[in-house]
């Protein structure tokens, strides 16, 4: 028979698994975002010592490589200076004629459609450093938001 029609195993022609991506950057997180991340690891450790499955035990690993990753590395953001967006704090804002509130948050516990934004995110970006009464250019739209009020 034909080396090319041979085939050790199925192993050789599965995709390979890559570590998940870290984000660059500083890994600035607040209380809640470190607290999140810690809830995680613990999960990921009971979830492994409990899965029989190989193929399973080594994907919850993997996951649990990278959360360690990011509580290892993970930096408490330091508080906004009082009156000011920043890491942690919350803006309310009117962008497009519509109010909402956002919240400023470390890159692991952003959840956009809840209104939480990494501190990464352009919104976050030009957010940040604002204060009540200001109007902050945004998506190349000169003084395109409204801040209405900052939150701790």
């Amino acid at each position: 028979m034909s080396v090319a029609f041979r085939r050790e195993s199925d192993e050789e022609h599965k995709e390979p698994r890559f570590e998940l991506p870290i984000p660059p950057g500083p890994n600035l997180v607040t209380e809640r975002g470190l607290a999140l991340i810690a809830a995680e690891v613990a999960r990921l450790e009971t979830a492994v010592a409990a899965e029989a499955d190989e193929a399973s035990r080594e994907a919850l690993r993997r996951d649990l490589r990278y959360w360690t990753t990011r509580q290892t590395t993970a930096e408490i953001a330091p508080p906004p200076t009082p009156g000011e967006a920043g890491i942690g704090s919350s803006v309310r804002i009117r962008l497009g004629g519509a109010e909402r509130t956002i919240a400023i948050v470390g890159g692991d516990e952003a959840d956009p459609a809840a209104d939480r934004i990494a501190f990464s995110a352009p919104l976050a970006r030009a957010l940040i450093g604002a204060e009540a009464g200001e109007r902050v250019d945004f998506n190349g739209t000169a003084e395109a938001i409204e801040v209405l009020e900052v939150m701790p």
